[in-house]
């Protein structure tokens, strides 16, 4: 995911955690707030509950892959957090990205039909 996209101060993620509302699934939690910026931007993160940090990182990986071709999609002025969950590590690549899609058309922020599921 390209720098101008990525949500990385920690008083943004308070911010969008404080007054964003969220929506969640078995794999993501999504965490949407307006923002004042000309760019959509999205933070991902993993707790320390989904194991060490070669599965947190994987699972930040993953969701960012996922959510890259989508980002161009959601309208300007959004921030976005993803929070994965535990399942998520077993999950395949295309569930993660269904999951994200059915969230941001739950959220309002995607209009795309649903993805091709295996």
């Amino acid at each position: 995911m390209k720098r101008r996209f990525r949500l990385t101060r920690s008083t943004d993620f308070k911010r969008v955690r404080s007054e964003g509302k969220s929506y969640a699934h078995p794999l993501v939690v999504l965490v949407t707030s307006r923002s004042n910026e000309d760019t959509t931007r999205v933070g991902v993160s993993a707790s320390r509950s989904m194991g060490g940090a070669v599965h947190r990182n994987r699972a930040k990986r993953l969701l960012r892959e996922s959510i890259r071709p989508i980002i161009l999609s959601i309208p300007a002025g959004w921030d976005i957090i993803l929070i994965a969950r535990a399942p998520l590590l077993q999950a395949h690549f295309l569930d993660v990205k269904a999951a994200l899609q059915g969230l941001l058309r739950r959220a309002g922020l995607s209009k795309e039909p649903p993805a091709n599921v295996r």
